[in-house]
């Protein structure tokens, strides 16, 4: 009885920590290439109308972006929002250059990866 108890005990405790673990990983971000970008106007807007009535909008940004080793890649990326003119993003790409994620960066941080001494590279 008692070592079925602790046998049981220590299952949960290890199903509660898959869970916590789980929920706390952004597989987005998990093992990605990262490269960085400027923001600039959307290259295009895209409005759909939901069965609800409500309207989501889409923002398409195509972009040089910028490798630590300074190669430029040019990415295509969507935000449920409209980006802030002038931020700096480091983008999480995969294994083809598609931006699965990103996380808007100090300009000094921007610097650091792609060191370039201007805020136009």
């Amino acid at each position: 009885m008692k070592k079925s108890l602790i046998f049981i005990s220590a299952m949960v405790i290890l199903l509660v920590g898959i869970v916590l673990v789980l929920s706390n990983i952004d597989f987005n971000r998990l093992a990605k290439d990262n490269a960085y970008v400027q923001i600039t106007k959307p290259t295009s807007v895209e409005e759909m109308k939901l069965d609800s009535g409500e309207i989501m909008t889409t923002y398409w940004y195509t972009l040089p972006a910028y490798h630590e080793d300074g190669r430029m890649i040019e990415v295509e990326f969507s935000a449920s929002k409209e980006l802030r003119e002038e931020a700096y993003l480091m983008l999480y790409l995969t294994n083809d250059n598609n931006v699965s994620s990103y996380d808007e960066v100090s300009f000094e941080e921007y610097q650091r990866a792609v060191g370039t001494g201007s805020s136009s590279h």
